[in-house]
């Protein structure tokens, strides 16, 4: 049984491309249905799959914190990570996080480019202290998973970067996202089809 989520983040770009994209493939179909002769079977089929990319890619993946786990939403998987497992996290053009020596990323959550190597050069993201009215959307998301992190360690009695917490991270489990992979190679295979006939 899935945990609820305690707290959720939205995402901070992709999601006007994605609609954008769906919206020009949904034309794209219902111009063929309505006039066979008028659109290339080829191009409907190239729509569609841009269309199940773009779902997959831009509006699919999400973030969210369970009791114990940080939960990445991904385009082709799901990513459960104990929270007290977390040895580091940074969000620059994505959110990073490390534990025990592997790297999970998720596109949910970042930085314009500029942004993201300014905050790299000045060697943090944000300031302790920071005002929030002060503090961008990232900023917030990443200040808010460093304190559930620190709280999730304190209740299970872990220090950061001891061998407890090495030993947590085998609770990090990840499971296969089968409707976007059937989706894409389904939508894949018609497209190829097409052009092959």
């Amino acid at each position: 049984m899935q945990e609820k989520p305690v707290e959720e983040f939205h995402p901070t770009s992709g999601r006007v491309t994605g609609v954008l994209v769906l919206l020009v493939a949904g034309v794209a179909v219902v111009v063929r249905l309505a006039d066979p002769g008028s659109v290339a079977a080829p191009v409907v089929a190239g729509a569609v799959l841009a269309a199940v990319l773009a779902w997959a890619s831009m509006l699919r993946p999400a973030l969210w914190v369970t009791r114990d786990d940080l939960v990445m939403r991904n385009m082709l998987e799901t990513v459960h990570i104990p929270l007290a497992a977390v040895e580091q996290l940074a969000v620059r053009q994505v959110l990073a996080v490390r534990v025990a020596d592997k790297r999970y990323v998720s596109t949910v959550v970042g930085r314009p480019w500029r942004r993201a190597v300014r905050s790299k050069r000045s060697g943090s993201a944000h300031a302790e202290g920071t005002p929030a009215k002060d503090l961008g959307y990232a900023d917030f998301v990443e200040q808010r998973l460093h304190v559930l992190m620190d709280e999730a360690r304190t209740e299970a009695g872990v220090r950061a970067l001891s061998e407890e917490q090495l030993a947590l991270a085998a609770g990090v489990r990840r499971e296969p996202a089968l409707l976007p992979i059937g989706l894409s190679g389904a939508s894949l295979l018609a497209f190829v089809g097409t052009l092959l006939l």
